[in-house]
């Protein structure tokens, strides 16, 4: 029989490649999202030019994340330079404060691909996006949050 105790919890202090992630507040209602990797995104609210809201970067993660997760059956498929665009969408319900819904669109060129080609591509997508895709699966599967205030950096 398998007990709690027996199961390892997950460490949810780390990041994968001890990838330091972090934002630093830059102004009211501004910050700058960092990655010791050395990239950098903006954030603010939807009223800022030149900036990220947080929901909008959830929603460019999922894209991204399907895109990398497609990407080797796209380019074994349709070759190496093949063009792709992912849009996300989804509104907001001010009520809960969540995103209920979130939509997807791959644009990609299949018209180089026969019907049967064509299948076999799109389920080899929809199943690699399916298995791959860690910010997808954690949007669909929820995850537990945990924030912890400190006076330390």
């Amino acid at each position: 029989m398998t007990t709690n105790a027996d199961i390892a919890s997950p460490d949810i202090h780390a990041n994968a490649g001890d990838t330091r992630l972090w934002v630093d507040r830059t102004g009211i209602r501004r910050y700058t999202g960092r990655s010791s990797r050395g990239a950098e995104v903006l954030i603010g609210s939807v009223e800022d030019e030149g900036v990220f809201t947080p929901g909008e970067l959830m929603k460019i993660a999922l894209a991204g994340c399907s895109g990398l997760a497609a990407d080797a059956a796209l380019r074994h498929r349709l070759g190496d330079d093949v063009e792709v665009s992912i849009s996300v969408s989804g509104m907001g319900d001010e009520v809960e404060d969540r995103y209920p819904a979130l939509a997807e669109e791959l644009v990609v060129d299949l018209s180089s691909l026969d019907d049967t080609a064509r299948e076999r591509l799109l389920t080899v997508l929809h199943r690699a996006i399916d298995q791959h895709c860690t910010v997808g699966r954690t949007l669909q599967h929820g995850a537990s949050v945990e924030l912890t205030v400190t006076g330390e950096r």
